[in-house]
């Protein structure tokens, strides 16, 4: 809901989240929405060094801090922080992460006069969505809804209405040179078969029945994204048994890997970093939900809660983030049949 803008409103703007990869993904839709909205006043964000990358494209009112918080421990480094964004003479501080680092430096900075304003969690909601007993299953407020009521604090009332970071059209191919081929009339989806928790996880020989069954299907070139060795070399077997299989593992930076998934029909992934990136790209998202669930609030950024693959067990949600171990010990909420997610996949591919 955009806010009257009759009050007044603070002109340099610090915004803070320093992780995790997915989390930061999600702020990007409600940042450039912001900057677009309000061009006359500048915003900083405040992340780790290697997150600049998220910031494609972005206002010129948008800018990128990178800090290297191994050298910023402690109480005494938290100080010296505040002093070195103290010299970009910020009126206010949007809290979008709301951990003992970042309450820190907000009291400090608000000993300085700047506004404060943080994250709303929900907590409590959360750990009661995942309760082994009573459980309350229900919608919980958007990871993004929760971002943009933290600038409402800040009289920043604006709409969302973020596309892409390349606007109305996709990223150029022609930069990836020899790391695609040249895409005619086939259609082009990707796999992210990865995340960071076991309960994210679709069993890897599950997937690649997946794959099998879509192997069969002409004028269809399957891209898989990972990262390290070990991912690249499951990746590595489905190439050599699948034709129509192609790894970008290590074929580009993470510019390049937007170009590619702009260019999709849409990517197959876990509730990981990867739904969160192509949602910044605009390409649809068939996303796979174990010990998670799209209720805690961190489905992707438009996408649709239709394309979400996930069994209706009484045992799940389990966990918010995915890290906690199966209460079951079967993880039985990924025996999703592969063919349920490949029929997804032909749906709306159109075969």
């Amino acid at each position: 809901m955009v806010q009257a803008r009759n009050k007044k409103s603070p002109d340099t703007i610090l915004i803070t989240r320093f992780s995790a990869v997915g989390d930061i993904a999600m702020t990007i839709p409600l940042l450039y929405s912001l900057a677009v909205a309000y061009p006359e006043k500048r915003f900083i964000f405040i992340s780790r060094e290697r997150f600049g990358q998220f910031l494609v494209n972005a206002p010129e009112n948008l800018k990128f801090e990178g800090v290297n918080l191994d050298e910023y421990k402690g109480l005494g480094g938290l100080y010296r922080l505040k002093k070195r964004l103290m010299k970009h003479s910020p009126d206010a501080i949007a809290d979008l992460h709301d951990v003992l680092r970042t309450k820190v430096l907000r009291l400090l900075l608000g000993m300085s006069g700047v506004k404060c304003a943080s994250i709303e969690k929900g907590r409590a909601e959360k750990k009661r969505l995942t309760a082994a007993g009573n459980r309350q299953r229900q919608q919980l407020k958007s990871t993004f809804q929760r971002y943009q009521e933290v600038f409402e604090k800040l009289n920043l009332g604006f709409s969302a209405d973020f596309v892409s970071l390349f606007g109305s059209s996709k990223g150029d191919l022609m930069t990836l040179g020899d790391s695609v081929p040249v895409k005619g009339n086939e259609q082009w989806i990707g796999i992210a078969p990865f995340a960071r928790h076991d309960g994210k996880i679709y069993p890897l020989e599950r997937l690649e029945k997946v794959i099998e069954s879509l192997s069969t299907l002409p004028d269809l070139k399957i891209f898989c994204f990972g990262f390290g060795k070990e991912e690249e070399a499951v990746v590595n077997k489905w190439c050599e048994r699948f034709d129509n299989v192609i790894s970008f593992i290590g074929k580009s930076d993470f510019r390049g890997e937007l170009t590619l998934i702009s260019n999709l029909e849409l990517l197959v992934s876990m509730d990981s970093a990867n739904m969160h990136i192509a949602s910044l790209v605009n390409t649809p998202v068939i996303s796979i939900w174990g010990a998670t669930s799209p209720l805690a609030g961190f489905l992707g950024w438009r996408q649709k809660e239709e394309n979400c693959v996930q069994l209706p067990l009484e045992c799940r949600p389990c966990s918010i983030f995915g890290n906690k171990p199966c209460r079951t010990g079967d993880y039985r909420c990924m025996k999703i049949e592969p063919q349920m997610v490949a029929d997804k996949i032909k749906k709306i591919l159109g075969r």
